[in-house]
C-alpha cells in the first residue's frame, strides 16, 4: 500500500500522555478505520508530571492522572494492547511484533515510546531503597518512603530531584541533594537563576552537596544506607531518589533502521525516514518549522500538542508542528513556566524585570541578534502568550524596556 493511499491501518506503539492523545487526534480528524495502542505498562495511559508534583504530593488522586477513562477507549473504538512489549517492526511487512509472538499490522505507524529514567553505575545502585521516578509505582514507592519519616538524599538536581525534594520537606523529611554541577539546574538556566532555585530549597531546609562525585550508595543487609561521595563524606539515607536524567527508548526505532541522532530523527511533519512512520514526545528530533533547528525536549506539553499534527500528517494532510517548547514546575511557593528554546550556547545574554529577590519576575535569554528566544515566569502569571509573541517576532528587543515592568509585554513584540 502506497502512503499515498488513506490508511486502514493505524498502530501507535506507546500508551502514555502521547499515545492516547494521537489515538483521540485521528478519531477526532475523522479517522474510522483499525486503531492499536500498545503499551509495555499494563495501565490506562496516563500524564507523568504530576508523579513528581500534586499526587506524590497526595492532592491528585489516582484517576486524575488518567488521559481518557476505559470507556472512551471503548466507544471510539480503540484496541488496547497493554502490559506487553513491542519487539520488533518488520517495515518490510509493516508489521510490528510482540514479546508474546503476536504481529500487528500496520499502514501508518506512529512511535510514542518515550524515555526511561537514567541508572547510576555504581555500587549499591540495586539496593532496596534506591528509587527512580518514572511511573505511577515509583512515584507510589517514594510516597510510602516519605511516609515513612526516613531521610531522603537525592542525587541530581533536576526538575525530578528538586520536585521530589519539595514535597519530601512539605512533609517534614529530612533531605540532602547531591548535584554534579555548582549549581542545580545550571545547563538550563544559568549562573543566576539557577541560584534562585537553590536559595529556595535551601530556605526550606533542604541540605546541598554540590560539585559532588557520587561513589557508592552504601547499604546494610541490601538495603540502602546512604550515599559516599568522592571526598569521602557519608550522607546517612534510608531512601536514595536517582534523577540524573533521562534515556529516549530509542531500541525499536534503530532495530527498524529508522535514522537516529539524539532521537529519532523527524521531518517538521514529524515523520521519520521510513515514509511509514512518524515519531512523537521525547524519542522525536524534529526539524523545528520555526526556530530553524532540531529540538528534542523531554516535556510533557510536546507529548501533549505533537500528536495533533503528526495524526494529521499521517491522514495526508502534511502539517508542521509549530508549537514552541514549554514546561512548568511547582516547588514550596513557586510556580514557574518557560517558553522557548535556549539552550547553553545559544544566548548572549539573560535579563530580568521584577523582584528576583521576591521570586516574583521574569527572564528572557537573548539570542546573536539581541532577539528574545526563551522566557521563564516565576510567579507571575498570564504572560507565556505574550512572551510566545515575543520570541516568535524574532526582532531584537530593547532591553531596558524589556526588563521594566511598567512597559507591557505585549507592546514589545
Amino acid at each position: 500500500m502506497a502512503t499515498t493511499d488513506p490508511p486502514n491501518r493505524i498502530v501507535i506503539v506507546g500508551a502514555g500522555l502521547a499515545g492516547a492523545k494521537a489515538a483521540e487526534a485521528l478519531r477526532t480528524q475523522g479517522y474510522d478505520g483499525s486503531l492499536t495502542l500498545i503499551g509495555d505498562e499494563r495501565h490506562l495511559p496516563y500524564e507523568r508530571p504530576p508523579l513528581s508534583k500534586a499526587y506524590l504530593a497526595g492532592d491528585d488522586d489516582r484517576s486524575s492522572l488518567d488521559v481518557h477513562d476505559k470507556d472512551w477507549y471503548r466507544d471510539h473504538k480503540v484496541e488496547l494492547a497493554l502490559g506487553v512489549a513491542a519487539t520488533a517492526i518488520d517495515t518490510s511487512t509493516r508489521a510490528v511484533e510482540l514479546v508474546d509472538g503476536q504481529r500487528v499490522d500496520y499502514d501508518r505507524l506512529l512511535l510514542a515510546t518515550g524515555s526511561s529514567a537514567r541508572k547510576l553505575s555504581v555500587p549499591g545502585a540495586g539496593a532496596q531503597g534506591v528509587r527512580t521516578l518514572r511511573a505511577v509505582e515509583d512515584s507510589d514507592a517514594i510516597s510510602t518512603a516519605i511516609e515513612s519519616g526516613g531521610a531522603i538524599a537525592v542525587i541530581g538536581g533536576g526538575w525530578i530531584g528538586l520536585e521530589t525534594a519539595a514535597n519530601a520537606r512539605q512533609r517534614g523529611v529530612d533531605v540532602t541533594v547531591i548535584e554534579a554541577a555548582e549549581l542545580p539546574l545550571l545547563a538550563v538556566l544559568g549562573h543566576d537563576l539557577a541560584q534562585v532555585f537553590l536559595d529556595l530549597h535551601r530556605d526550606h531546609g533542604v541540605g546541598f552537596h554540590l560539585g559532588a562525585r557520587v561513589d557508592e550508595i552504601t547499604t546494610e543487609d541490601g538495603q540502602a544506607s546512604g550515599v559516599r561521595l568522592g571526598d569521602g563524606t557519608h550522607i546517612a539515607a534510608e531512601t536514595v531518589i536517582v534523577g540524573v536524567g533521562a534515556i529516549p527508548n530509542l531500541r525499536l526505532a534503530e532495530s527498524a533502521g529508522l535514522a537516529i541522532d539524539n532521537g529519532v530523527l523527524v521531518d517538521a511533519n514529524l515523520r521519520s525516514s521510513d515514509e511509514a512512520i512518524w515519531a512523537v514526545g521525547d524519542i522525536a528530533n524534529h526539524q523545528h518549522p520555526i526556530l530553524v533547528t532540531r529540538v528534542r525536549v523531554e516535556h510533557w506539553a510536546n507529548a501533549l500538542n505533537q500528536p495533533t499534527a503528526a495524526a494529521s500528517s499521517m491522514l495526508g494532510t502534511a502539517t508542521p508542528y509549530t508549537e514552541l517548547p514549554y514546561f512548568f514546575t511547582d516547588q514550596y511557593d513557586l510556580g514557574m513556566e518557560y517558553v522557548g528554546h535556549a539552550p547553553a550556547g545559544s544566548y548572549t545574554a539573560v535579563v530580568t524585570r521584577g523582584d528576583i529577590a521576591g521570586r516574583e519576575f521574569l527572564a528572557f535569554w537573548l539570542g546573536a541578534a539581541g532577539q528574545v528566544i526563551a522566557g521563564m515566569n516565576v510567579n507571575v502569571w498570564d504572560v507565556v502568550e505574550d512572551v510566545k509573541a515575543l520570541i516568535l517576532s524574532g526582532r531584537p528587543v530593547d532591553v531596558d524596556r524589556l526588563t521594566d515592568p511598567a512597559v507591557p509585554l505585549s507592546s514589545l513584540s
